[in-house]
């Protein structure tokens, strides 16, 4: 059932499916925000997350130093921002 339902999914659907885990960590020391995520790339791969979601990160990033502090994005263990 799984299956179907899945093949009916557009773009924005797998990259949303894929995320298995997500935390958004504050670390008020460091002044440091942190999102992590798990993508499962047998789903989707992670470039297809980026496609989709780059333009955000970056508003993130730019609000974050506007804020002064600091963005960082971490997808599958490997910090990408």
């Amino acid at each position: 059932m799984l299956i179907k339902i899945f093949g009916t999914f557009d773009k924005h659907d797998k990259v949303n499916y894929a995320v298995t885990d997500a935390k958004l960590i504050m670390n008020n020391n460091d002044r440091k925000i942190t999102l992590d995520l798990q993508i499962d790339t047998t789903l989707c791969p992670v470039l297809d997350y980026f496609e989709i979601f780059i333009d955000r990160m970056i508003m993130s990033k730019y609000a974050a130093k506007y804020l002064k502090i600091w963005f960082e994005l971490i997808i599958n263990n490997t910090k990408l921002l």
